[in-house]
């Protein structure tokens, strides 16, 4: 039976959903199935009252359907947002819980790469953390309270990574006189041959305070963030790099304005600003990012997003001229103007949208994410923009259980300026535009490289699931001499034991070649990793008071 009606209130706080739970990639199946209309796929994270309240007004389509697969992920989803999904009459107690405990054994077989500004990147999308050759470990908890229309999220880990080789002195001086940056320990690139300690470490993986003001999260904190419908990675922003210390205003259900949404339909925005960490040309930089979804119909969501990064110590001061700016200008920012007082940062715009596809909007959806640099936005100027189109197969004939998904993606578009990697994700003047700590918190294919991912994946149930993986990444040789070239195949399972005990268990073997960075050795390297994790979803720790 469908879960009790959400009584709605725009007023209530609710904490976000983390980017990496299994929520994420079973909302997009369903709505790929044909179901919840009214979620974002461009903009997440979600809250989990904004999730509950899609639940709902899908609930009623999704169990007089025949699609057992949409049921079942209905049901998992409902039992995990059961304190959102109902509300009590008495909401302004609020509540605290214990939202989950974890702990992940990886270990790396063979030399991994961890340089996506530069060479690749072995592990993608996973906050920055730290990883080498050896045995890793995370370990850590979320804890999560509401009270009215305030709410509160904390999210630490200890984090554990062996001593790290860096590059050879030849490279790191090409790295360092081509980016012309000087080095920072942050950088996962060790220079001159240094060996990085091993890492031993707790790190805030998020921490915010919030509060809700009609349907507006205003929140300060760390918090997740990601613009973009792909899977594989947003061009505005991803859990590619740690998340940033911010002040937010974001949206989280989806307004109608008068006139506008006439045409436009239902419209979410959310604002960033905070700081990046791990500059050293110029130090500690600043950056906002805004984000604007519509949805005209149903079936059919485009965005536009904005990021720019500006500042920094031995930088011109930053005025109220030059940050109004960054956001009104719409023409490009002149040489005089970039190494002046008008400069108004490194500026990078997006573009994404996505359309279940006609005849068959329950089984295929197609989608692209793009991004520009300097551009007022990527449909202005197509040959110039970033792109990563996917579609998404939610299942095949005869076999129900059983989804695809595929995208590409470049950042080397077909300019002239898109050479030695000076183009997207980075600039004139601050030259580690899109890094925090020395992760590219874009793309996670960094600067200028070509490639592609795809997933097959068996659902087991709604929140179990077996899956193949495959990715694809080369580097040009006027970018880093003599070319990079990344091959990975991995498999995946997530499996529960009994119902709060959450198993996440992947094999992946990588195949790669970067004869630079291996002072001229041209043989195929290889690395494997192997990782457990296991997550508890404690039920008995919800406190109300």
């Amino acid at each position: 039976m469908p879960a009790r009606p959400v009584r709605y209130s725009g007023s209530l706080g609710s904490t976000y959903i983390p980017l990496d739970s299994w929520m994420y990639p079973e909302i997009m199946r369903l709505y790929s199935l044909g179901f919840i209309d009214t979620v974002f796929v461009g903009m997440r994270p979600y809250t989990r009252t904004s999730v509950a309240h899609m639940l709902d007004a899908s609930a009623g389509s999704i169990y007089n359907s025949d699609s057992d697969e949409a049921k079942e992920i209905y049901s998992a989803l409902s039992r995990e947002l059961a304190p959102d999904l109902e509300i009590p009459v008495d909401a302004h107690r609020g509540h605290s819980e214990i939202e989950s405990v974890y702990t992940r054994v990886l270990g790396i077989s063979g030399q991994p790469l961890k340089d996506s500004y530069h060479a690749g990147q072995t592990i993608v999308n996973d906050y920055g953390r730290p990883y080498a050759e050896g045995f890793n470990n995370i370990t850590g908890a979320s804890v999560r309270t509401t009270l009215g229309r305030y709410s509160g999220y904390f999210r630490g880990e200890y984090q554990h990574a062996p001593a790290l080789q860096g590059y050879s002195p030849a490279v790191a001086n090409y790295f360092v006189s081509h980016d012309q940056v000087p080095f920072t320990y942050y950088n996962p690139t060790i220079p001159y041959g240094q060996t990085l300690q091993s890492v031993d470490t707790f790190r805030i993986q998020e921490a915010y305070l919030a509060a809700n003001f009609a349907s507006h999260e205003i929140s300060v904190g760390k918090s997740d963030e990601w613009y973009g419908p792909g899977r594989g990675g947003g061009m505005g922003y991803s859990n590619n790099a740690e998340n940033i210390y911010s002040i937010r205003v974001n949206r989280v259900e989806p307004a109608h304005i008068p006139f506008v949404s006439r045409f436009l339909g239902p419209i979410r925005y959310d604002f960033l600003y905070g700081s990046l960490q791990g500059h050293t040309a110029f130090n500690s930089v600043y950056t906002h990012s805004e984000g604007f979804s519509f949805k005209p119909t149903a079936n059919f969501e485009f965005g536009f997003e904005r990021t720019i990064v500006f500042g920094g110590k031995g930088h011109e001061p930053v005025t109220w001229h030059t940050f109004l700016k960054g956001f009104f200008d719409i023409n490009d920012t002149t040489l005089p103007e970039k190494i002046g007082r008008d400069d108004p940062g490194a500026r990078f715009s997006a573009f994404n949208f996505s359309y279940r596809v006609p005849f068959v909007r329950n089984w295929l959806t197609f989608y692209s994410d793009s991004e520009a640099h300097d551009d007022v936005t990527p449909i202005s100027a197509p040959r110039r923009a970033a792109i990563r189109p996917g579609l998404y197969l939610s299942h095949f004939p005869g076999a129900p259980k059983l989804s695809l998904r595929a995208e590409a993606v470049s950042t080397d578009p077909p300019t002239g300026r898109s050479v030695n990697g000076g183009f997207m994700y980075w600039e004139v003047e601050q030259r580690q535009a899109y890094t925090s700590k020395g992760f590219t918190f874009g793309d996670w294919i960094g600067r200028e490289a070509k490639g592609g991912q795809s997933w097959l994946t068996y659902h087991l149930s709604g929140n179990e699931w077996l899956e193949f993986q495959y990715r694809n990444v080369k580097t040009p040789k006027d970018f880093v001499p003599m070319g990079t070239t990344q091959n990975d195949f991995t498999a995946n399972a997530v499996k529960r034991l009994g119902k709060d005990v959450e198993v996440n268990a992947w094999v992946q073997y990588e195949r790669w070649k970067a004869p630079f960075i291996r002072n001229g050795d041209t043989s195929t390297q290889s690395d494997t990793s192997v990782a457990v994790q296991f997550t508890f979803y404690p039920r008995n720790s919800i406190r109300r008071y």
